[in-house]
């Protein structure tokens, strides 16, 4: 054989990794090969293999070369052949010698059995029928530019769609022009403040997702926390803080405590940002999903000058959809796009097209209204579950959202938390949210997010909760 062909290390076929190597005819090497991928365990039993003239094309080889390899491992008993079955790998092969045991790979603490962590939406209920139908139309009726390199300011269809949602539904007043898609609101923050279109500091709540501020400070902006209460956020504490342009809030529904801001409030954040030249960052948390209480239209609809507008499908669809929107002030949509640069990299085209349909068809609202019924029914069943065995646990934050935050004792976050991964349970602790300079008192509580559970397992994700939760006189 020629040297060049024995030295080769490493062949493929048809999906097919063979080493082909060392002394002998090309025939033999082969069959060495061949029984070295079975013994390994690379060739399970029951593998077809390339028919022998596809793997003589790829290994440069004499189809009789190949042909006369597998019909002496058919007779060894490594491979079957069968009419109309292809040759494969026999079953009794694979115990001719035992693979090599693989090293015991590293330990990692176990899933929780229940997981009511906060954040997530029932998987199980993403709209897949309705989704594929809107994504076949979409592809269906998009104009050949669609397949080409993306637009940073996003697809012209989706952005129609959302400013006539976003309108009906939030009170934004905006143009198709103001939107820029972007693959969530992390994105958005990277783009605003990574992307240097906006400069810290930052004023934002006293308690939030610590992954936010993390991403802040990733990009070099000082996060300064105000305190909140039952109304919100206390915007009036923004005028004390010099240097500060600009304030992140979640309006709708603070997270994670929960509640609306209050009317006062909202307008005095539009007044300050007026009188400061500043910006107000409304994220629109749960601002969909609200139980006992009429809706609360977004605080962009106050001043679409002085508020950015952020929002995604995270939570009223799916994570797993990257797609997100910012409705920016006029003089920051260039910047933006100018941040995000010339071609879009980061939001599905094709996503983006699905969901302008999934919109315009009105299957977006019929899926928020039976998710708001679903999440409903689970938030009451949360609630009669401590009613009837924690009655001494007040949860707050209810009347809208996905989770609810349980007030406890003061001294028994820590203990509760530890209860809860005996019980196999999975959820957060308030503490998690608070932001390291906070001075408001701390109070000790969980977040507990009663979305994420498939409806056969709430039940027992409940029990396990209750049986975690500290005993009354604690």
């Amino acid at each position: 054989m020629s040297e060049s062909w024995v030295n080769s290390a490493e062949r493929i076929g048809s999906d097919l990794l063979l080493e082909l190597a060392g002394p002998g005819s090309r025939r033999s090497v082969l069959i060495r090969a061949l029984r070295d991928a079975v013994r390994a365990g690379r060739l399970p039993p029951g593998t077809r293999l390339p028919p022998y003239r596809s793997l003589a094309a790829d290994l440069g080889l004499a189809r009789n070369t190949v042909a006369d390899a597998y019909a002496e491992l058919v007779a060894e008993g490594w491979l079957t052949a069968r009419q109309g079955s292809g040759t494969r790998v026999a079953h009794r092969a694979a115990a001719a010698t035992p693979a090599r045991i693989p090293k015991k790979a590293p330990s990692r603490p176990a899933a929780p059995v229940h997981n009511l962590r906060q954040g997530q939406p029932d998987a199980a209920s993403f709209p897949r029928t309705a989704w594929l139908a809107a994504s076949r139309r979409a592809v269906n009726a998009a104009p050949n530019d669609a397949f080409g390199p993306g637009d940073p300011h996003g697809r012209i269809e989706l952005r129609r769609a959302l400013s006539g949602y976003l309108a009906r539904v939030r009170g934004v007043r905006c143009s198709p022009e103001r939107i820029v898609i972007c693959s969530g609101f992390a994105h958005a923050l990277r783009l605003l403040f990574g992307g240097g279109v906006l400069r810290g500091p930052l004023a934002v709540e006293s308690y939030g997702l610590a992954f936010h501020r993390s991403l802040l400070v990733a990009v070099g902006v000082r996060t300064v926390p105000l305190a909140i209460d039952e109304h919100g956020a206390r915007t009036g504490e923004l005028t004390g803080l010099p240097g500060v342009r600009s304030v992140l809030l979640t309006p709708a529904h603070q997270f994670p405590t929960g509640g609306p801001l209050h009317p006062e409030r909202r307008a005095a954040v539009v007044d300050w940002a007026r009188t400061r030249g500043g910006l107000v960052l409304e994220d629109d948390y749960d601002g969909e999903f609200r139980y006992d209480r009429e809706p609360v239209g977004a605080v962009q609809g106050l001043d679409p000058d002085r508020v950015v507008h952020l929002g995604s499908v995270s939570k009223s669809l799916s994570p797993a959809i990257r797609l997100g929107w910012m409705v920016l002030p006029e003089h920051l949509v260039g910047a933006v796009l100018a941040a995000k640069g010339e071609r879009e990299g980061w939001a599905s085209v094709l996503d983006q097209l699905a969901l302008a349909d999934f919109i315009e068809s009105g299957h977006y609202d019929r899926h928020i209204r039976r998710m708001r019924q679903r999440y409903r029914r689970r938030r009451d069943q949360l609630v009669a579950a401590l009613a009837a065995h924690a009655p001494h646990i007040t949860p707050t934050g209810i009347a809208a959202g996905l989770h609810a935050v349980l007030r406890l004792p003061p001294g028994t976050e820590r203990s509760t938390v530890k209860a809860a991964a005996w019980q196999g349970l999975g959820l957060d602790p308030l503490a998690d949210f608070r932001h390291p300079a906070a001075t408001m008192p701390v109070e000790d509580g969980l977040v507990v997010g009663y979305a994420t559970p498939p409806d056969h397992a709430y039940g027992a994700a409940l029990d396990a909760l209750c049986r975690a939760l500290p005993p009354p006189g604690t």
